[in-house]
């Protein structure tokens, strides 16, 4: 906390020694609050976190799913995104989601969305694995209400033909789609691999879909359509998409958008993803929801990595506002 609050007060340009001298703990800590709150007010988006940025820690049993709110607000971010997986079985254990509930409202933070991976290819063209898939998505559905999220994020993963699965997936996201909008919740999908990856894909598939409640989640680096290794055995991405072209493409379907980092430089910006160009996209696409850091690189802790990414946001932002 200290870390992230220091430099949120540097990106404010409200330096500790403005005051005279070193102050204490307790006004370091509302100079922190209000340079926070200056900048969160020139921003022209608001700043969530996903989930995923943790998974390491999640996955080795070093932090708990109703931990997340916690941990979220200690990075002075009031937004969360969750990822099913780390409470695959509890989409309809009522009292463990009374309990997520619970703990969002102790931190003061709000539950937006849930992102939703294992539950079947809502594009594919097996009609029967596909009618699977959709009825699999209507429990966290029915879960995302319950925690007052606004929305699930889906794949629009699929096999056959780029044509046999825009079919494929009009029939399966619609499906999903009609029963999210009698629960008031959107059903978005996200630019993860292979078809969805293409900005003209997704975005053709999503205006054929021509349901309200139904959009996109435009990820600043998920724009690889081909994988491969190299010599060496080491995965690359062999087909990719142009990442500022598909976010420009994605951004008039988008209900939310994932602020992907993986390598930062000194700094502070990341070295692949040009954010105030991307940034710039979001805005001119008239956007002005959350925006939810999604780190994912190995260079540095997911700690360090989720604040270069929240201060990289701040700053990259700021300079659109």
């Amino acid at each position: 906390m200290e870390s992230s609050a220091k430099s949120v007060a540097g990106l404010s340009l409200v330096g500790l020694s403005a005051c005279g001298g070193k102050p204490n703990k307790t006004e370091q800590k509302a100079m922190v609050e209000k340079a926070s709150e200056a900048m969160s007010k020139e921003l022209f988006f608001s700043i969530s976190l996903a989930q995923w940025s943790l998974h390491k820690k999640l996955q080795a049993g070093e932090m708990d799913n109703l931990d997340f709110a916690a941990k979220t607000r200690s990075f002075d971010i009031d937004g969360i995104e969750y990822v099913n997986q780390f409470f695959k079985d509890k989409a309809k254990d009522t009292a463990y989601l009374n309990e997520m509930n619970n703990r969002a409202k102790q931190e003061g933070v709000k539950n937006l969305l849930i992102m939703i991976d294992g539950e079947g290819l809502l594009a594919t063209t097996d009609e029967k694995k596909r009618t699977e898939a959709v009825e699999n998505h209507y429990k966290w559905i029915d879960a995302a209400a319950h925690l007052g999220c606004h929305a699930i994020r889906v794949n629009a993963g699929g096999d056959g033909t780029a044509e046999e699965q825009k079919t494929a997936g009009v029939d399966g996201l619609g499906r999903v789609s009609a029963y999210g909008a009698k629960n008031n919740i959107s059903v978005i999908v996200e630019n993860h691999g292979g078809l969805s990856s293409n900005g003209e894909w997704l975005s053709s598939l999503i205006q054929q879909v021509n349901m309200p409640n139904c959009g996109t989640l435009p990820d600043f680096g998920n724009f690889c359509i081909t994988r491969g290794r190299d010599a060496d055995g080491k995965a690359i991405c062999e087909e990719e998409y142009d990442k500022y072209k598909g976010v420009e493409l994605l951004m008039p379907y988008a209900k939310a958008v994932s602020a992907k980092s993986n390598v930062f430089d000194e700094n502070g910006n990341e070295r692949v993803i040009d954010y105030p160009r991307i940034l710039k996209l979001v805005k001119d696409a008239g956007y002005r929801g959350y925006i939810g850091v999604e780190f994912e690189g190995d260079e540095v802790s997911e700690d360090e990595g989720i604040i270069l990414t929240r201060d990289l946001l701040i700053k990259a932002g700021g300079i659109l506002s």
